[in-house]
C-alpha cells in the first residue's frame, strides 16, 4: 500500500509475514510473525495516491546481488578470517572474535554506501487492478 506519493519518490508499506502467521493453528504457537516494512521507490510516470495497492516488483537478478551482499560476502569473509587468523596466530578465541569483527566494517561500509545501493536495486511498482 502505498504511504506517501509525491512526484519524486513513493513510499510503499509492506506487509512481511511468515507463514505461520496464517496458520489456523497460530494462537497455541508464539511463532506467528508479521513485521511491516517501507521502501522508497522511485515511480515510473504514473500517479500514485496514499492508499493505493500496489505490487512492489524486484527483478530475480537483483535479489541474487542482494543476497550475496547481505549473507554470502560476509559468510565468506568471516570464515577467511578465520581461517587466516587461526592459521597465523594459532589462538582460537582471538582468531574468532576477529572473524567476528570483520562484520562491523563490513556493515559500516555497506551502510556508507547505502545511497548507490539504493541505485542499484531498484524496486519497481504496479498498479492492482
Amino acid at each position: 500500500m502505498v504511504k506517501e506519493a509525491t512526484a519524486s519518490s513513493l513510499v510503499v508499506s509492506i506487509i512481511n509475514q511468515s507463514a505461520c502467521s496464517t496458520c489456523h493453528a497460530k494462537g497455541a504457537c508464539t511463532i506467528a510473525d508479521v513485521q511491516e516494512k517501507e521502501v522508497e521507490i522511485t515511480p515510473d510516470g504514473h500517479s500514485y495516491f496514499p492508499g493505493q495497492e500496489v505490487t512492489v516488483i524486484l527483478k530475480e537478478v537483483q535479489g541474487f546481488k542482494a543476497l550475496f551482499y547481505g549473507y554470502l560476502l560476509p559468510f565468506l569473509l568471516v570464515l577467511a578470517t578465520l581461517i587466516t587468523a587461526s592459521s597465523i596466530t594459532g589462538n582460537e578465541v582471538f582468531s574468532g572474535l576477529l572473524a567476528l569483527g570483520i562484520l562491523i566494517p563490513y556493515y559500516t561500509t555497506l551502510y556508507f554506501f547505502r545511497h548507490i545501493l539504493k541505485k542499484v536495486f531498484k524496486f519497481e511498482v504496479e498498479e492492482i487492478s
